[in-house]
């Protein structure tokens, strides 16, 4: 079993990395007085988002800071690899029946009403629903990192992301032009370097994701990328290990000595550059006392309202459209994967609800 008494916790550096970004914008006030007050009033929302989820820690119910909410499950691209088409969550025109932009606003007012801090909005591509995406923009007490590949980042986005400060584009980027062209095809690099740039004179924070592959794992790891990252003004970078959905596919996947190397590259990152926050999924777990899927420290929503474990473990036994989110928080199958202990397992690496896969089924079928 995993100690849970750990040196590092994921939640309380997430929450100094959006205080940094705070920090950050606050110094800019004079160049831009409508980000350093959005970011004064969001350093406050967080403060009594914290307390409020103190208050029903101490009533038995634990909420964590942070959703991820797959809004559609469209998407425009084929990237190589990706586990959202290979499990059917991802298709290239959205079906019947995603939840209404109404509905994910009562999501996102429920969760704000819980002391959630942070929605990670996913597809799909969510920028295919600019309808939620505008519903988001108008709950400044909650952060929206929107994981976005960047294709439908136009002028009339930043419109919108210039006047909601709380939504921050992360685009996906797996290194260079020859490493990200691969994956997710011709053009794709100069595009987002494009947007990165727009971004950056428009004054807007935004962020990149990067799947981490036995591929590109020392490129992305390099100071080389991140400060050309940096130099565009992007200011978090979450590093998410490829997960592989075929056994072509396995050996992409960070083994042992990849992990460390990640861990090791994270950290040396996180010193030498404290302007900036980096995030490790699912490698934060080990440092976080276990995986923090079904309500531990986040859980997933997908576009149609089932509450799952976490994107990697797309399993449901309830759906938000049909009851709460505190009711979901309860659901019997998280109960079962936090109370007997198996988030808390040493595993080979990776993600480890995608190793138990037969063990999550099995507890949905009790």
């Amino acid at each position: 079993m995993i100690n849970e008494n750990t040196a590092f916790d994921l939640q309380q550096y997430l929450t100094r990395g959006v205080e940094g970004i705070v920090k950050d914008a606050l110094r800019a006030t004079l160049r831009d007085p409508k980000e350093s007050a959005f970011m004064t009033r969001f350093a406050l929302a967080t403060a009594k988002a914290a307390k409020r989820r103190a208050g029903y820690e101490a009533e038995g119910l634990h909420v964590p800071s942070y959703l991820i909410a797959s809004i559609t499950s469209a998407c425009n691209l084929h990237c190589a690899g990706c586990y959202s088409r290979a499990n059917h969550a991802t298709v290239d025109c959205a079906p019947e029946k995603q939840l209404t932009s109404t509905q994910w606003a009562d999501i996102f007012d429920q969760a704000d009403e819980l002391g959630v801090s942070f929605i990670l909005l996913a597809g799909g591509e969510p920028m295919l629903r600019r309808d939620v995406i505008e519903a988001a923009g108008e709950r400044p007490n909650i952060l929206f990192p929107i994981f976005t590949n960047g294709v439908f980042l136009d002028s009339r986005s930043v419109e919108l992301l210039d006047r909601c400060r709380n939504l921050i584009p992360v685009m996906s980027i797996e290194g260079g032009r020859e490493a990200t062209d691969a994956r997710r095809g011709a053009g794709i690099y100069d595009r987002l370097i494009a947007n990165m740039e727009l971004l950056q004179r428009r004054g807007l924070i935004f962020g990149a994701s990067v799947t981490v592959t036995t591929g590109n794992l020392d490129e992305v790891l390099s100071d080389a990328f991140v400060d050309s990252l940096a130099a565009r003004g992007c200011k978090a970078v979450f590093f998410i290990e490829f997960v592989p959905v075929t056994e072509e596919a396995g050996h992409l996947a960070p083994g042992d000595a990849e992990r460390e190397q990640i861990r090791e590259g994270i950290d040396r990152l996180r010193r030498a550059r404290e302007d900036m926050v980096f995030l490790s999924f699912p490698g934060d777990e080990k440092g976080s006392g276990g995986c923090l899927a079904a309500g531990r420290g986040f859980f997933h929503i997908n576009s149609h309202g089932g509450a799952e474990p976490c994107p990697f473990s797309p399993y449901s036994d309830i759906s938000v459209s049909e009851t709460s989110l505190r009711e979901a928080l309860q659901s019997r199958l998280f109960v079962a994967l936090r109370d007997g202990g198996h988030l808390l397992e040493d595993h080979a690496g990776g993600c480890v609800l995608y190793e138990k896969r037969a063990l999550v089924e099995a507890l949905l079928r009790q």
